[in-house]
């Protein structure tokens, strides 16, 4: 598998493993798909119960966007 990085990202990966955090750029990119999976995990939940409280008549005020946007302010 070959991935690209753009320099920002290469050098995040770089301080990452500066500060002695990780040993490599393996272990960084492991670690950030790990939170991305639990981080998408939790927004595609949150998305099912909102959809859930529609068609149970119990309305929301939240748009899927209001929703997304709320869960990446708390996961910041």
């Amino acid at each position: 598998m070959n991935v690209s990085f753009t320099k920002k990202q290469e050098d995040y990966i770089a301080e990452q493993i500066k500060s002695g955090d990780f040993q490599n750029a393996s272990e960084v990119v492991r670690d950030a798909l790990r939170l991305h999976e639990v981080y998408r995990h939790r927004v595609i939940e949150d998305l099912k119960a909102e959809i859930e409280k529609g068609w149970n008549n119990n309305t929301s005020s939240r748009s899927i966007k209001d929703i997304i946007a709320a869960k990446k302010k708390n996961n910041v």
